[in-house]
């Protein structure tokens, strides 16, 4: 398996930055740019070159950073073709399933719409390593605004099927108190999410990252990957509901949580 040197740093007010290495061609990849302070501090310390930059999504919060960090390292950024228009300083898009290399490094983009309709998660299947971008969180998973319920379930269930339970899973916020504050409300007889929860709230409180996880802590303690279990659709008193219903149900309450 390929091996990815990675820095996660925190950007903005809960924002993640990540430069992500190959250590094999000494090509270094930005994954979203919040600010692009951070990403200069972090090159300047490490001493790594970058070389690409990729986009998850649109929002101002993933991209704001861009010019100036292309400006300053010269790198090569890719980016949704659904954006093509909405995002300054893209050198190349790519659509659902496109494969590209960055040196030996293979690279996929993963349409996972809902959050946005142009939502990418990033696969490096090689490093097993996944950044999924504003679509999977921690114990969670982000808002739905562009897309629907429906869409956004279906983006989650292709992460489910597709992933490992060893993929690594980074992504854009740390958010993971607050949705393991949630996931217990709906799911509170559930121990791995109990031992899982008293984690979290250690970590936090000692200011460190909850990220990055995995999808087999993800399928056992997130409670919107869950949406098909039905034992979780029972207790939330949707016996026979479909995951998309159920899904919608978790995503509501957790929008008025």
């Amino acid at each position: 398996m390929a091996r990815l040197q990675i820095r996660q740093f925190p950007c903005l007010s809960d924002n993640y930055g990540v430069l992500a290495r190959d250590p094999e061609s000494g090509s270094v990849i930005a994954i979203d740019v919040p600010d692009a302070a951070p990403y200069l501090a972090e090159l300047a310390e490490t001493g790594w070159r970058l070389t690409h930059v990729l986009i998850t999504h649109h929002h101002w919060d993933h991209v704001q950073g861009l010019v100036p960090l292309k400006e300053a390292t010269g790198a090569r950024v890719i980016g949704p073709g659904l954006s093509r228009d909405k995002i300054s300083g893209l050198d190349e898009v790519v659509e659902d399933g496109d494969i590209f290399h960055i040196a030996e490094l293979k690279v996929e983009a993963i349409s996972t719409p809902g959050h946005t309709l142009d939502q990418i998660s990033w696969w490096f299947e090689q490093a097993g390593v996944i950044h999924t971008g504003d679509t999977l969180f921690s114990l969670g998973c982000g808002r739905v605004f562009e897309g629907d319920m429906e869409m956004m379930w279906a983006s989650l269930d292709k992460l489910n099927r597709r992933l490992p339970d060893d993929a690594v899973v980074y992504c854009g916020h740390e958010y993971t108190l607050s949705n393991a504050r949630f996931a217990l409300s709906v799911d509170p007889d559930n121990a791995a999410l109990k031992e899982r929860v008293a984690e979290v709230e250690r970590l936090r409180a000692e200011h460190m990252a909850t990220l990055p996880t995995t999808m087999g802590r993800e399928r056992a303690t997130n409670p919107f990957l869950r949406a098909g279990d039905p034992a979780l659709a029972a207790a939330l008193g949707m016996a026979g509901a479909s995951p998309a219903e159920v899904f919608a149900e978790l995503r509501g309450r957790k929008d008025r949580f």
